[in-house]
């Protein structure tokens, strides 16, 4: 194991590990900072869980943050009888915050794949104080000038749905395909931090028990973004870009922040869709900012 560049940040802060029913689905989650302190909900990215977003918590000690395991991927259990699609995890989100015991003011934040299920939970109804989407999915995954790269991730997992349930799990979890992802979204330089990145995924990208679970949730990932639901969204909201996305170009991101009634675009450079690895400080500086100034970030 590859030691944190933000284990000794994360250590300062006190952490306890949880779990609870939510509508019938065994769920995990980490509760991080005093209980005291201002509420922010987490939302992980897909095929990630927790982890993947404590360097954002590690620049973030004066919060109490909520991070759960998204249903079918890191020690959460999968949905019974439901489909992972969307409705089902924005279903899930509201009644986390309410099993959790959330009963006063907090941030909403989802990263990547999450900000399409934050986005879309707080459109049908969940009422956070503020929005925050790191790497926001703001525009379809098939469409424009890097399309290509999904549509190969259509392939990978057509392949693995269409193979017996075993050799199609192993694909799934194939540790050279997980390392050639990791290779193509990071983008700085430093070779100790992209040794720690793809240790990270190596370690938690496969952190799943139910092929098909993984499966819809793809399907959910590709077939769904924010700009669908933007326009529904009335709480201030912010959008933390980055210049080298290579899921959502940044010209599509500065679309989709004109689709909300209130929203802020700000763009990390140099970073791609991996701002929770590698610009953590950067992303937590402009969600503080964004929080204690209202909507102007």
């Amino acid at each position: 194991m590859i030691d944190s560049p933000y284990a000794e940040q994360l250590a300062r802060i006190p952490v306890s590990e949880h779990r609870t029913d939510v509508d019938g689905t065994d769920t995990a989650w980490w509760e991080y900072g005093r209980a005291d302190a201002p509420v922010l909900v987490l939302v992980h990215g897909f095929r990630g869980d927790h982890h993947g977003l404590e360097p954002v918590v590690a620049q973030l000690p004066g919060f109490r943050i909520l991070s759960p395991d998204l249903p079918g991927f890191g020690s959460s259990a999968v949905f019974a009888d439901r489909p992972h699609d969307i409705e089902a995890y924005a279903d899930w989100l509201g009644a986390f915050i309410t099993a959790a015991g959330i009963h006063g003011p907090y941030t909403l934040l989802g990263h990547s794949f999450g900000s399409i299920i934050a986005a879309n939970a707080v459109a049908r109804g969940l009422a956070p104080e503020r929005l925050v989407l790191v790497n926001p999915i703001g525009a379809p995954a098939l469409e424009g000038p890097r399309g290509v790269m999904t549509r190969l991730a259509v392939l990978y997992y057509r392949a693995a749905a269409a193979l017996p349930e075993r050799a199609g799990f192993a694909l799934l979890r194939n540790g050279a395909i997980v390392r050639v992802m990791s290779v193509t979204m990071a983008k700085t330089r430093s070779k100790p931090l992209r040794r720690w990145i793809h240790d990270q995924h190596d370690r938690y990208f496969s952190a799943f028990g139910d092929r098909d679970a993984v499966l819809e949730a793809f399907r959910a990932s590709v077939g769904n973004d924010v700009s669908e639901v933007a326009a529904d969204i009335h709480v201030p909201t912010l959008l933390v870009a980055a210049e080298r996305d290579d899921v959502t170009p940044l010209d599509a991101q500065r679309r989709l922040v004109t689709l909300f009634p209130d929203a802020t675009l700000e763009v990390i450079p140099e970073v791609g869709h991996l701002i929770h690895y590698e610009t953590p400080g950067d992303a937590a500086a402009r969600i503080l900012r964004f929080l204690r100034s209202g909507a102007n970030a």
